[in-house]
């Protein structure tokens, strides 16, 4: 029996390396993309080229809707991408992991597919509370209550620091797949590298003493 695992593949950094992770564990590997209005769209673009660069199938789900659930900098450019006074940061979308993992649940469930990987790490997260060791572990129990059938969500980054991620990139033969990635939150091409999300990404290159192939992306 062949194994099957569904990756969340936001087009990002995080997300590709787990893709490549899971590419390495499963013999069958799937992809599941979610729009939901973020300002940065170009990774979407993104992550349907790094879908068919690595010869899997690539799922976009309609979430614009979380729009207009809260008001945040990830889906409005108009706010500015500040640490609010409850000490997390304006890129907060509250409820973003956990509507995608139990999306993801239910696509995989008529397909046979039990494991679902997502890219978090509770190491360098930004101060996201759904990026934690104790979400997945509660939205996996959820999740398999829900459906009375035992998923695994399998988060091989958790522990892993920026640094660590790019090594890990490279002992997978892999880190020419960046290329393509996106993690500006401004959604500009090339990166703005002013974000706090364009900091932590250049900071983990330098630290793994490795260039960000990135800046080899064509257009």
């Amino acid at each position: 029996m062949s194994s099957k695992a569904l990756v969340l593949l936001s087009g990002g950094q995080d997300s590709t390396t787990s893709l490549h992770w899971a590419l390495s564990k499963y013999d069958e590997v799937y992809t599941i993309t979610f729009d939901y209005g973020q300002v940065h769209s170009v990774e979407l673009d993104c992550a349907k080229k790094i879908a068919e660069e690595a010869g899997v199938s690539n799922f976009v789900v309609d979430a614009t809707f979380l729009g207009s659930l809260s008001k945040n900098s990830m889906i409005d450019k108009d706010i500015e991408i500040t640490t609010g006074e409850n000490g997390l940061p304006s890129t907060f979308v509250p409820g973003r992991n956990m509507l995608f993992l139990s999306i993801a649940a239910g696509w995989a469930y008529d397909k046979g597919i039990r494991d679902i990987v997502i890219g978090v790490s509770q190491v360098d997260f930004s101060g996201y509370p759904d990026c934690r060791e104790e979400f997945i572990t509660s939205m996996q129990q959820s999740i398999s209550l829900a459906t009375d059938t035992e998923f695994v969500i399998k988060a091989p980054l958790l522990h892993l620091t920026k640094a660590e991620e790019v090594k890990l990139m490279v002992d997978l033969g892999k880190l020419d797949s960046l290329k393509n990635s996106h993690t500006c939150y401004k959604g500009v091409v090339p990166a703005c590298g002013e974000c706090p999300a364009c900091i932590l990404r250049a900071q983990g290159f330098k630290e793994a003493g490795y260039d960000d192939p990135i800046f080899k992306r064509e257009g």
